[in-house]
């Protein structure tokens, strides 16, 4: 994977840069159309804060920007990009996992400490998390070598009736919601059976680990399932 200064002493990236990478990446990998406004929106910043750093980050030859169009990432910036987010989903698994921090403060303590971990340390909680794949929401981590497995998942808002599916990723990234799931037991790996579907978008009934729970539909929608294993797809 492509280390922060395989560019020129004078194009030394700073967190912002990184930020930005890591969102183009991440809007791309949801499908969405990239442009100057969903960074915007993304990123919590003015819409000319944005334009500026694209046209930064184009000089720089992370992007390739057209003016009023889409922001697409070019090679360098890809690999830097999944490299951040590799640092990202460490942590986050690490702080979870070795510190037992709640899944749904890891995500802001992460978005520090990606810009500052070193390689070495990188490598340490790989070893230390027997390189793992995924991170505490199911989110992919990509590899050292800058692969990345997708997540293959249908919303549970979509889900058969009474048929087990097991958790494979929770889309939500703000603490409320992901503490609120938590609370349902919606974590990955968990078996959960939908009992109960209301019409107009209305409310599942759920069953995990023998409780009923009621979920309203667009948090399912967060929430994606496969195939419990053994059942026929």
């Amino acid at each position: 994977m492509a280390k922060r200064d395989s560019l020129s002493n004078k194009k030394i990236l700073t967190a912002a840069h990184e930020d930005y990478l890591k969102a183009i990446y991440t809007l791309h990998a949801n499908g969405e159309n990239v442009n100057n406004s969903a960074l915007a929106n993304m990123l919590g910043v003015a819409p000319a804060s944005a334009t500026n750093m694209v046209k930064k980050l184009a000089d720089l030859q992370l992007v390739a920007y057209t003016p009023y169009q889409s922001v697409t990432l070019t090679e360098m910036g890809e690999r830097i990009a999944l490299e951040v987010l590799r640092h990202h989903r460490l942590v986050e698994l690490y702080l979870h996992e070795k510190l037992h921090m709640p899944w749904d403060l890891v995500h802001e303590e992460a978005e520090r400490l990606e810009h500052v971990i070193s390689e070495t340390l990188e490598d340490a909680m790989a070893a230390a998390l027997n390189d793992p794949t995924v991170d505490p929401h199911g989110d992919p981590i990509p590899s050292k070598d800058g692969r990345i497995e997708p997540v293959e998942g249908a919303p549970l808002s979509i889900a058969e009736l009474n048929r087990p599916y097991r958790v494979v990723r929770v889309l939500a990234q703000d603490p409320e919601r992901l503490n609120y799931l938590g609370g349902l037991g919606l974590y990955p790996n968990a078996v959960i059976t939908l009992l109960k579907r209301a019409p107009f978008s209305g409310p599942l009934l759920i069953d995990v680990a023998g409780e009923h729970h009621a979920l309203a539909h667009d948090m399912a929608e967060s929430v994606l399932i496969a195939p419990e294993e053994g059942e026929i797809g």
